[in-house]
């Protein structure tokens, strides 16, 4: 089955300066693909070459099995001619149309039939929750309403591909984790293939069927949210996608991982052979009080509790242990006072030798 986008060898400079450095993938047709990284990774430059805004200097762009840019075929399809759309980041809607005329711009542009246009209009806005709104000034909507109504304006010529370019960036906390759930269904309504630019990990995590993570114009992983977040491939994964303890040492004689201070570690298979730091996952670590049983067949140390900081939904614990410290989050309901002695307890299948 031919991918909806493929990338092939895809390099970006900036004069001297290489923002991507060759990289490739390819996304299937109705798959929502985030592209993570810092400020600086080539994430953003990557979407707006695929978009047509951007002028690579070599590889290969293909959209439907169709080359939209190849430097060896000195071909480069302009924008308008790629079938597909974008949310920006800055909304970039009209302030001095109405939410209506907003939504038909694009529609109007290609001269559809004005019965058309207007039962689009409608029906898009239904879509987005904002069938009530159709002639407000677009000027009188709050951040989230008009992020709704650059998604409608968007997805109302039907494209084949829809591109996001760090949509809820400039909304309050709660109202970008109410939109991720709205843009995730609606994107699985439409069944529209997305690629969905972020800096920020917790919604990669929320809203992709894969992530591509980038940094310093390579990719470093590419897996479901669940691979990346359990079975990070490198230091950087790790340490940017969650919260995680990364910790040092040496594989010790029969597989065992032993870390500066002496702690021996059972860990997951399948890990990178010679290597010299263990990622544990904060929430995938146990606190028992000292002297409790626990059971055979895990990881098991002593500590304590060297701060306590409560965060609502959680509570994360500073644990002082032979290692050094370890960062643990634990649910609210799981109180355990400051200077208490504890037992450290993970599972090896939870500890990724990198």
């Amino acid at each position: 089955m031919t991918p909806r986008i493929e990338v092939s060898d895809l390099v970006i400079r900036y004069g001297d300066v290489t923002a991507v450095s060759g990289i490739s993938f390819n996304i299937a047709a109705g798959e929502l693909v985030t592209l993570l990284g810092p400020s600086g990774c080539g994430k953003t430059s990557t979407l707006r070459a695929i978009a047509g805004l951007e002028d690579p200097s070599s590889g290969v762009i293909r959209l439907g099995g169709q080359t939209m840019y190849s430097s060896a075929e000195r071909k480069n399809v302009p924008t308008e001619k790629r079938s597909l759309s974008m949310v920006f980041q800055s909304y970039a809607i009209w302030p001095h149309m109405t939410v209506a005329e907003n939504v038909a711009y694009g529609l109007t542009l290609r001269r559809l039939p004005k019965a058309e246009i207007e039962q689009t209009v409608r029906r898009t806005l239904d879509m987005v929750r904002m069938a009530g709104y159709s002639d407000r000034p677009a000027s009188k909507l709050s951040g989230g309403q008009q992020q709704r109504i650059a998604v409608a304006r968007a997805i109302a010529f039907s494209p084949t591909v829809l591109l996001f370019d760090e949509p809820l960036s400039n909304l309050d906390a709660k109202l970008r984790t109410e939109m991720r759930v709205e843009l995730r269904e609606l994107q699985r309504q439409l069944d529209v293939t997305s690629v969905y630019v972020t800096h920020d990990q917790e919604e990669a995590l929320a809203i992709s069927d894969r992530i591509i993570v980038m940094d310093h114009g390579v990719i470093e992983q590419i897996g479901t949210p669940e691979a990346i977040y359990n079975r990070p491939g490198s230091l950087f994964v790790a340490d940017f996608v969650g919260a995680a303890n990364l910790i040092e040492g040496h594989v010790a004689d029969g597989g065992v991982f032993e870390t500066i201070g002496g702690v021996r570690l059972a860990v997951a298979e399948g890990g990178r052979v010679g290597g010299t730091t263990v990622a544990l996952r904060s929430s995938y670590v146990e606190l028992r009080p000292a002297g409790a049983a626990v059971p055979e067949g895990v990881n098991v140390a002593d500590g304590t509790i060297h701060r306590r900081m409560f965060h609502g939904d959680f509570i994360q614990y500073v644990v002082d242990w032979p290692a050094g410290q370890l960062i643990v989050r634990r649910p609210p309901t799981e109180m355990i006072a400051e200077d208490a002695s504890v037992k450290i307890v993970f599972s090896a299948d939870h500890c990724i030798l990198l």
